[in-house]
């Protein structure tokens, strides 16, 4: 599933033919990098590759002022085509990434337990001020927003509490964690010759 296609060729369709400077200052007033995982300037690229499929084809190109020309760029028939099946599979598909910490949770130098607490505490007031980030931007942002864009928003507040709650849960059980860090043995590796264990 490829966000960024999903982005320019729905662009394009629900509001017409643009360049990709256009749909450049979109992302970026819609902050699609803070709840998607679009980089706004991945754009330029993903333009000429859905250009090169057939996906796009240019229209025309505008010059204004001195600024450089720009090729003003409209969906296909093509791009239709992909653009329904990208929008099904986005809406049907879930994705949940594995989140680093966790490896880093089962792989603890056990002269540094200590400090678990104090790295647990940053990182929980690190996802706190995201929320309070999210939640203003989105305050900010309700009267510009379609009532689905508004849902789309507040998703990325849900799953940022969702953290916040596992993490505060982390942050009680850290006493029970670091004694049993404390406490265990690291078994060796089992013998292997020839890749059969022995």
């Amino acid at each position: 599933m490829s966000s960024i296609r999903l982005f320019i060729l729905g662009s394009l369709a629900q509001r017409g033919e643009m360049h990709g400077h256009q749909l450049r200052l979109l992302a970026e007033e819609e902050h699609v990098h803070l709840w998607t995982d679009i980089s706004v300037g991945g754009l330029y690229g993903a333009l000429k590759r859905l250009h090169a499929e057939g996906l796009i084809a240019d229209i025309r190109t505008e010059q204004a002022g001195n600024f450089p020309a720009r090729v003003v760029y409209g969906i296909t028939g093509t791009g239709r085509s992909a653009l329904e099946q990208l929008r099904s599979d986005a809406l049907s598909h879930f994705a949940l990434r594995p989140d680093p910490f966790d490896l880093g949770l089962t792989r603890l130098d056990p002269a540094r337990l200590d400090v678990l607490p104090d790295v647990i505490a940053a990182r929980v007031a690190l996802l706190k001020q995201h929320l309070v980030d999210a939640e203003t931007a989105n305050a900010g942002a309700q009267p510009y927003l379609s009532v689905a864009e508004k849902f789309a928003l507040a998703h990325r507040e849900a799953r940022l509490r969702a953290e916040i709650d596992w993490h505060e849960n982390l942050v009680a059980a850290l006493p029970d964690i670091v004694a049993d860090e404390r406490t265990r043995e690291i078994l060796p590796l089992p013998n292997t010759k020839d890749g059969c264990t022995t």
